[in-house]
């Protein structure tokens, strides 16, 4: 299995986490909680639904998705959480089709 996987470091800023861009981890897990709220997630997933990586890499798209993400989530951000939110999803690069990066990402945010 290990040789299906990408060697370390080699996965565009994965290992840097959402401390590296400013985001509080009080609103980290403000969102987590939320989370464990089954219609806020099926919410969620409804509005994830269909996105594409190259959706994930146009920063207007994003900044669409993040401020429909905390209406849903009944979260005001300021402008700069919403920069911070905005820059952490260009820069991961992420493809919601590889089982890898979701997972990579997943792992970021359980600790």
């Amino acid at each position: 299995m290990n040789e299906k996987m990408p060697p370390e470091g080699t996965w565009p800023n994965m290992s840097a986490g959402w401390q590296k861009y400013g985001i509080k981890p009080e609103l980290v897990e403000r969102v987590k909680l939320k989370f464990k709220n089954p219609v806020v997630k099926d919410r969620i997933m409804r509005l994830i639904d269909g996105v594409t990586k190259y959706d994930l890499q146009d920063r207007a798209k994003v900044k669409r998705l993040v401020a429909q993400s905390a209406r849903i989530l009944n979260e005001t951000l300021t402008a700069v959480e919403e920069e911070q939110i905005v820059s952490f999803v260009l820069a991961q690069k992420i493809d919601p089709k590889n089982t890898l990066h979701l997972i990579r990402l997943w792992s970021m945010f359980r600790r």
